[in-house]
């Protein structure tokens, strides 16, 4: 068994990567301001992808590069110097779609490491020797495999593997999706994707419109949610466990790396599979954070019609995330907090953090940065002090309970 499994984050900004090592990843990956997928996150300039880098180097972690466009003969202008820079700022690994930027990459970064993307579709160890000659590093494989083709996969494999554990699953086979460019002229491929499969539609029949106007339709899946699979993963010796979500928010992505960190660790110290009550736990604390359903994918089998998302066009809002602890008055006894979302004297919150786990508590004053006491805490990124008779560290996240 992998004990020591890669636990692999996604990050949309620098905020985000620096929150995901604070919570235990053992890697992000990001997307430059060009050659990436996720236009719309908002993306690293170099400056901060070195910033980045050396926050990672510091907390024993390693960051990748998205490079994973589908380019055509104009997409390409200014690869070299991007590469050779991202090597030179100490990027470890960049992820790639294109057969073409895997021979730029070698041949001017060659100490970069080059992980094939999941836009490969990789789903057999055939087509993964084929890549050893290539020199790739490691290989993301298809979120179409199930859980012992993936076993069958790294048992003849010569390349270490990756594989999603969480996230957006995409209508198209391996997220080559034509559907954007098709009805939006906005290439998938090439980072513009509308999520033309989330939207709802009308259902024609012989010109006679057949759907219901309180359920459309929609080609969007559940969101994949593997704490089933994690141990399976660590069992058949897969090399990292990927988390997807560029786009996500800050708290979203404390919450799920912070989940299954542990749920990674328990299952190390446990030396096997977790009881179900414990999967369940881990189960729940995911669902603080997501906003849309979960499904496990192909992990189990063929999806059916249970892993579908009806008349459903994106995710929903939650407002769970309170406040971001800036710091803690000891003499006092009061937490610093910025404040995110509303929140009530009397409320019963709970605190998480890098190295506290789950700590509620009820909300007996507010003070705002006048040192007036107040009964609501209603102004985004206003900071407030609250008591609390336990300590905690910046960067720690108030939650409801």
């Amino acid at each position: 068994m992998n004990k020591n499994i890669e636990l692999l984050a996604p990050a949309g900004d620098l905020e985000r990567a620096k929150t995901a090592i604070r919570f235990g990843a053992n890697a992000v990956y990001l997307g430059g301001k060009r050659f990436s997928l996720r236009s719309r996150a908002s993306n690293f300039d170099i400056d901060d992808i070195k910033e980045a880098c050396d926050f990672a180097r510091e907390h024993g972690a390693n960051i990748h590069v998205t490079v994973n466009i589908i380019p055509h003969e104009e997409d390409l202008e200014g690869i070299e110097d991007y590469l050779v820079t991202l090597q030179s700022i100490g990027v470890k690994a960049i992820i790639v779609a294109s057969l073409s930027i895997i021979e730029i990459a070698r041949r001017v970064a060659p100490k970069l490491e080059v992980h094939l993307s999941t836009q490969m579709s990789t789903t057999n160890s055939d087509a993964i020797s084929f890549y050893k000659m290539l020199d790739c590093d490691r290989v993301v494989l298809a979120r179409e495999c199930n859980i012992d083709q993936i076993r069958q996969i790294c048992q003849h494999s010569e390349v270490p593997i990756e594989a999603f554990i969480h996230g957006g699953m995409c209508v198209n086979y391996s997220g080559r999706c034509t559907l954007s460019n098709q009805m939006t002229y906005r290439d998938a491929n090439r980072g513009g994707c509308a999520q033309s499969c989330r939207w709802k539609y009308d259902l024609f029949e012989d010109g006679n419109k057949i759907s219901d106007d309180e359920c459309m339709f929609s080609m969007s899946s559940k969101d994949l949610m593997a704490i089933d699979y994690v141990y399976d993963m660590m069992d058949a010796n897969v090399t990292s466990l990927k988390i997807e979500g560029r786009m996500k928010t800050n708290y979203y992505i404390a919450t799920v790396v912070k989940t299954y960190r542990s749920l990674i660790d328990e299952i190390a110290s446990n030396n096997g599979q977790l009881s179900s009550d414990r999967l369940a736990y881990y189960r729940k604390q995911i669902a603080k954070a997501e906003n849309r359903p979960c499904a496990s994918g192909f992990y189990g089998g063929m999806p059916n019609k249970d892993t579908h998302l009806y008349g459903v066009n994106g995710a929903g809002v939650t407002h769970d995330f309170v406040g971001l602890v800036l710091d803690y008055d000891e003499v006092n006894h009061e937490a610093v907090v910025q404040s995110r979302n509303v929140f009530r004297v009397n409320d019963e919150l709970e605190v998480f953090g890098p190295h506290l786990d789950d700590k509620s508590f009820v909300v007996k004053s507010i003070k705002n940065s006048d040192n007036e006491f107040i009964e609501v805490s209603n102004r985004p990124m206003d900071v407030v002090r609250i008591p609390l008779d336990f300590k905690v560290e910046a960067f720690d996240m108030i939650r409801r309970r």
